[in-house]
Formats: structure tokens, sequence, C-alpha cells
């Protein structure tokens, strides 16, 4: 057997590894020519995420959740686990006092239902979680934080999320109110690089140690934005960029007096944003805009309420600087109703990034939270750690009207799944009556699937009051990235007599 021959073997061998299925059948006549097919889609066979520290409080009361949706097609064997990011290197195998060994956080037993974990005080570590096989397409993990003192006492959410090489955080601040760090996390096991640039109204802030940050392997680095900076300004965008290796990165945001939480990494910076689902009783809204390229831009911003697209008055555009940070402040824009906001560049050759801080309640009784510019759902996204009276699901259609189907899993202690459609007008945002599970216990997970063409985008916000204050949080839901697109191939035994 020559090389070429082994060469189309290993190709064919290693493409069944990547998609866990491959054919290989003698040609039928003239096959050698035929232009390959579309792309079959198929489930991903194994998903990593990262979670960040939680909190350094001690008065942190931390709940992990896992869900992964049931996918036609993986009725094979998998696992999954959640477990510290040290422990995934070999250094957790530590006994505890009693000389039991330590258990990950959670491990699902089956697709279709969530699981849940816990930590308390504030020495919970940065997670690690791999699933494979049946657990792995469109695996989802929410850890929710709730602080009922001190800096940044609130409800912090946050979705764990894939490794990258780059992130964009407009929202952030080195303002004296606010306590930011950068949390990175490397679940490799070589060092990754990392350098963080920071930008104010006045372009590039004067950063001391921001270049050449080294992140151990399986270890997370929390970054201090004032210990980056001397510069002290309310609106400042981090830009996280990996030089080798790759990472997990979150801003956690904790404000001395109007609470705190997770401000996830913007969408892809683009001509065109949907920032979904802001609270319909949202008492203050500040967008924070920045265009990473040297050209300005003017953003027009509209409003995606029940009944349309709306202009706001007075803030019918932002003007950002290349290179340089942008914020104004929207006010009550929402007004009672379901919302969220739509940015079109004027010239859409020209890309932003962009996020809202949002504000609930009054006075000394106020939280906040943040919106990303989101991704859109896609094929298929998921939200875990909801409740029937605690949970809001907004739904976006931007473009054209657009069918989405929700579906409620069965509860972490039981229940029966559920499932709802809904049309969703061209140009609005909906919060929709989500569907819930028959005789559920615990929390359930909600998964959405757009069934038209039209993009769609969504959010879910968790809320409960503490002490009279609403605390609150609110995670976009990106494509689940559950499958793949895998070009159909055929046999070209042709190229074994070249």
């Amino acid at each position: 057997m020559n090389r070429t021959t082994l060469s189309l073997i290993a190709g064919v061998t290693a493409l069944a590894a990547v998609t866990g299925f491959a054919a290989v059948s003698s040609p039928d006549a003239g096959a050698a020519n035929e232009a390959a097919g579309t792309a079959a889609r198929l489930p991903v066979e194994r998903t990593s995420l990262v979670c960040p520290p939680p909190s350094t409080s001690d008065l942190a009361e931390t709940t992990y959740t896992s869900f992964t949706p049931v996918t036609k097609g993986t009725e094979g064997e998998g696992k999954a686990a959640l477990e510290p990011v040290a422990r995934a290197a070999g250094e957790g195998d530590a006994t505890s006092e009693d000389g039991k060994g330590e258990k990950s956080v959670l491990e699902p037993e089956e697709p279709g239902k969530p699981v849940v974990g816990d930590a308390s005080g504030g020495e919970a570590p940065a997670l690690l979680g791999i699933a494979e096989g049946r657990f792995a397409p469109g695996w989802t993990v929410q850890q929710t934080t709730t602080v009922t003192a001190g800096t940044g006492r609130g409800m912090l959410g946050a979705a764990c999320t894939a490794p990258d090489t780059e992130f964009w955080f407009p929202g952030a601040s080195t303002d004296t109110d606010r306590t930011d760090y950068v949390h990175v996390i490397n679940p490799d096991d070589s060092a990754a690089v990392v350098d963080i640039e920071l930008y104010g109204k006045d372009g590039a802030l004067k950063t001391a140690v921001g270049e050449g940050i080294t992140v151990k392997p399986h270890s997370a680095e929390p970054v201090l934005l004032s210990t980056l900076t001397d510069e002290k300004q309310a609106n400042v965008t981090v830009h996280v960029v990996v030089r080798s290796g790759r990472v997990g990165a979150a801003v956690q945001a904790l404000d001395d007096k109007l609470g705190g939480d997770w401000l996830p990494a913007s969408a892809d910076p683009s001509g065109s944003l949907v920032l979904p689902g802001i609270p319909k009783d949202a008492t203050a809204v500040r967008l924070v805009a920045f265009t990473p390229g040297g050209a300005d831009v003017d953003l027009k911003v509209r409003l995606a309420s029940p009944s349309g697209l709306i202009t706001p008055a007075g803030n019918e555009t932002l003007h950002v600087k290349g290179g340089m940070t942008a914020a104004v402040d929207l006010g009550d824009i929402t007004r009672g109703e379901a919302g969220s906001l739509v940015l079109t560049a004027a010239d859409a050759s020209v890309p932003v990034v962009a996020a809202v801080r949002v504000l609930r309640g009054e006075g000394e009784k106020q939280e906040s939270a943040f919106i990303p510019a989101a991704r859109p759902v896609g094929t298929r996204a998921t939200s875990v750690d909801n409740t029937a009276k605690g949970t809001t699901l907004a739904v976006t259609a931007p473009e054209g009207t657009a069918k989405v189907k929700v579906t409620a899993s069965a509860g972490t202690e039981g229940g029966t799944a559920a499932s709802k459609t809904f049309t969703v007008k061209a140009g609005t945002t909906q919060n929709v009556e989500a569907p819930v599970p028959a005789g559920v216990k615990g929390t359930y997970a909600l998964t959405v699937e757009p069934e038209s063409g039209t993009p769609v985008y969504a959010s879910r916000t968790l809320a409960t009051k503490e002490n009279d204050v609403p605390f609150f949080t609110v995670q976009p839901l990106p494509d689940d990235r559950g499958s793949v697109a895998v070009p159909e191939a055929s046999e070209d035994l042709s190229i074994l007599q070249k």
C-alpha cells in the first residue's frame, strides 16, 4: 500500500473522529467529477466551558446549573463534569479533612434534565467544564451568585463560556465608586499570554502592566482595572487579546452603591448590533459604545418595543470617535414595556461594540446589570436556573417576523417538559409567556429555537427581592453551538494515479 493510499485512509479516519460519522464506499461512475454536496450539520462531540470565580465576599451564595438539550443523533455514551480549573491539571486530587476525595461541583446524569451544584463564601474557584458524547451538543452552564451586603451586593449571573482569543467589554469603569476586575481563566496545559487594553473617552489609557500578562496553565488570574491605570473614568472599554493559547474572560463590575453584576463580552465588532431584553421597569439605561478603527461613526439608536421600532427623542444618534469610548444616558427608555436596543452604523464598514448598564429601583435601593450586544440565537439557545415567577424571557426580531419555539425542561427535582410557539412581529421585542413544566420542582431550562429564517435575538432576566432591593441579572442567549457544519465529501480515487 503506497503513501498516497495511506493518506486517503488517514483523512477519512480523521473526519470520522471529528464528526462521529464517516462512510467509505466504491464511487458510482462519474462520482469523482461530481461537486461536493452542501454541508451537513452534525452534533458536536466535545464541549468545553469555563466559569470565573463567583465572588470574594464571605456572604456569597452561588448556584451552578447545568443542562444539555436532548439532541437527535446523540443516543450513545457520554459524560460531563464541572470541576475546579486546577483539578483538571491533576492538582485537585488532595483529600479533605475526613479523608475523602474531592468531588466535581456537578456531574449531569442524563440530557434533558438540569442538575445543580452550589458553593458558599468567597473561596470558590474558577471552574472548567468538559462534556463529551451525548452531553456535548448545546451544553449550557450558569452560575448565579447572591451577595446581600457590601460593594457589588446583588445578584450576579454569568453564563459559562467557551475559551477564545479575543474579547471586548464596553461598559467597564475605573471610577472611584467602581471595583472592576477582568478575570482571565486558562483551561489548558500550557501558559497563555494576554494583553489587556483600556480605552476611555479620549482614547487608549496608559497602562503600567497590561501587556504580556502570563496566565499559568489551569489557573485564573483576576486583574483589578484600577491597578492598570491611574486614570479615573466612568466609562471604559476593555479589550482582552490573547498572544498565545486561549482563555475565558469576563469582567466583574462592582459598585459601592448600585450593586454589581458580570459584564459579558460584546458580540464581535459590527456595523449592526442588537442589545436584547432591557427590563421594562428599568429606571436608568446607559449606552456605551466603542469602535476599534481609526474612523468616526454615527450610530443610529432605536428601541425595538412591543409595537415596533422607536427612535428615542433627543438620542436619535450617538457619535463614536475612532478609538474612543462614547456613552449616553437614555433614562427610563423602556417606559414600562419590553424593549431592546437596535444600533446601526451610518457607515456599515466601521465596526462597533456596545453594551448597556441597566438600573432598577430607586435611591439607595438600586441594583445594576449589564446587557452587551448579542449574537443571534441561530439554531438553538438555552438558559438555565429559571423559575416561574423569577424569570423573564425577551425575544427580539429586528428584521422580519419570526416564529419561535420555546421548550421548558423538566425541573431539577421533578416535572414534565412543556413547549409553546410564539410569533414575534418584525421590529418588535416581546416578553413571551414562556411555558412552565407541569408539576415542576426546582429550577428548569428554557430552550429557544427559531422556526423561520429571520434573525432572532433573546435574553433571560432573573429577578428577586432582598431587603426591598430589586436583585436581578440578565444573560443574552446566543447560539449554543450544539452542531457543526461538515462538508459532504465524495471519493476521488483519481488522486491515486497522480
